[in-house]
């Protein structure tokens, strides 16, 4: 199971368990908080109605006939009155209150529906705990296993002389608050609907950034290479930026980041011994053949050749070392420091005259044609890529022949006479140590030479580019700019 859908499954999970909880208790909790504040507001209410009916319970006039009590009078004229109001949306019409007065005994004296008026009412809870002193309340079903048939009874005691004379009960359906109890629970249901799907889409958003920021991390991973190639001496791949993320995941970020520069540093100079030696194989062995040799009673012309050959072949390792230092300053540094122009005319003519006097010594004629553009090139960095193309080109020119160097724009291109290289040969051209037999099958190039050259347009963002013109070799480098 890939990492975002296990994210957002437990996100899921988790909140809708904590969801189905929250909802759950809120909606158990509606009903009897409603029916807590009715019965709050029905003690208010029954113990308000006692005082006023003391008054005639102390009289006799409700024992005696109640239609002649004020009391009763006035509590029937209260359930014929009109109404008609607006509460929070709903609309009450009718008024609910049944009111009943007991006398001590607990017999009922005045019933305002007319339904127990005479009737022993001792044993009902509300009725027997007020006679008794305590608070008396009951909740009873008109209808046996119907909740919504429920009556709620608030009982109040009638003093008369300060002993509890009689019980005054006041009774409501609990159906006429039934609406505003199913109002609540459909807000609280609504309510908890949106917020889980609110909390989903937040679910679904951190999902998505922490995937985002993880395959970022990913794709970093991956664009990090190994070490130069060993077999091939490649340079290593540039990773992509360390990705900006905030939190731990910016730390980690930063940790590989780290241990990617510790590795490609090891793994870097172990390729870079690795590749060395190999090539250090040859005139060293050269240097101490001709040594021992040297130590023999040799022929003068033997002898001279023997020391001719040791000072060649330390010329080799000499431009060897060289140019690994050169290549090994231009792979530490990131970018070109150009800022000001720079007429790439005058670094091609500076490269022509650096390498003018070996490429006389081999019988080599090099033209120089086209003017180019100026850009913010390194000029240095720019003459030596150039140089290194003539040297190279010097070396596979037969004598006699021409190297040209034609500038066109931001594009340079040298072109020999030689032999060219085989076609499977041309795309790895640039890699470090990679050579071709020069002509008359020797190899006495370190392939250095074209991998400065690669690396300084990797510098400047230009490419190079080689092809085979029949006859001849053409380098094409294209600043880009």
């Amino acid at each position: 199971m890939r990492l975002g859908i296990r994210l957002l499954f437990a996100f899921f999970l988790i909140n809708g368990i904590a969801a189905f909880f929250v909802l759950r208790v809120f909606m158990a909790e509606i009903k009897p908080s409603v029916r807590e504040v009715m019965e709050d507001m029905m003690v208010d209410t029954a113990n308000l109605l006692a005082e006023v009916a003391s008054d005639d319970l102390a009289s006799g006039l409700l024992a005696r006939d109640a239609s002649q009590s004020r009391f009763a009078q006035r509590v029937r004229h209260y359930a014929t009155r009109p109404i008609d109001a607006g509460i929070w949306g709903f609309s009450k019409q009718s008024l609910d209150f049944r009111v009943y007065v007991t006398d001590h005994q607990g017999r009922v004296l005045f019933d305002s529906e007319n339904q127990a008026v005479g009737a022993d009412y001792s044993q009902w809870r509300d009725v027997a705990r007020t006679l008794r002193g305590e608070y008396g309340a009951r909740s009873t079903r008109e209808v046996a296993g119907d909740d919504t048939s429920g009556v709620m009874h608030v009982a109040a005691p009638i003093y008369v002389d300060e002993r509890i004379a009689g019980v005054l009960t006041v009774a409501k359906p609990t159906r006429t608050v039934q609406r505003f109890i199913d109002r609540a629970e459909r807000k609280v249901f609504m309510g908890g609907l949106l917020l889980l799907a609110l909390s989903a889409a937040v679910g679904v958003g951190v999902t998505l950034w922490m995937v985002w920021n993880v395959r970022r991390l990913r794709d970093y991973a991956l664009s990090v290479q190994g070490p130069a190639d060993s077999e091939h001496g490649t340079l290593p791949a540039q990773p992509l930026a360390v990705p900006q993320v905030p939190g731990e995941l910016g730390d980690l970020a930063r940790a590989m980041d780290r241990m990617r520069a510790r590795l490609q540093g090891r793994d870097y100079i172990e390729g870079y011994v690795r590749a060395l030696t190999h090539e250090l194989k040859s005139p060293v062995a050269a240097i101490r053949g001709a040594g021992e040799l040297l130590q023999d009673d040799l022929p003068a012309a033997d002898r001279a050749e023997f020391a001719t050959q040791v000072v060649q072949q330390s010329e080799r390792l000499q431009r060897l070392i060289d140019r690994l230092l050169e290549l090994s300053k231009l792979e530490q540094r990131q970018h070109a420091e150009g800022s000001a122009p720079v007429a790439l005319h005058d670094c091609a003519a500076a490269a022509i005259a650096h390498t003018q006097g070996r490429a006389a010594q081999r019988g080599v004629a090099l033209v120089l044609s086209g003017q180019g553009h100026s850009g913010p090139w390194e000029a240095e960095l720019i003459t030596l890529a150039i140089g290194n193309l003539l040297d190279n080109a010097i070396d596979f020119a037969p004598a006699g022949s021409t190297v040209r160097v034609e500038l066109d724009g931001a594009t340079v291109a040298v072109q020999d006479e030689g032999p060219g290289v085989p076609d499977y040969a041309l795309p790895r051209l640039g890699e470090r140590f990679f050579t071709t037999a020069r002509p008359g099958g020797e190899r006495s190039g370190s392939g250095l030479g074209l991998a400065i050259v690669q690396r300084v347009m990797v510098l400047h963002g230009g490419q190079m580019q080689v092809r085979n013109t029949a006859p001849g070799l053409r380098v094409t480098l294209d600043l880009g700019r």
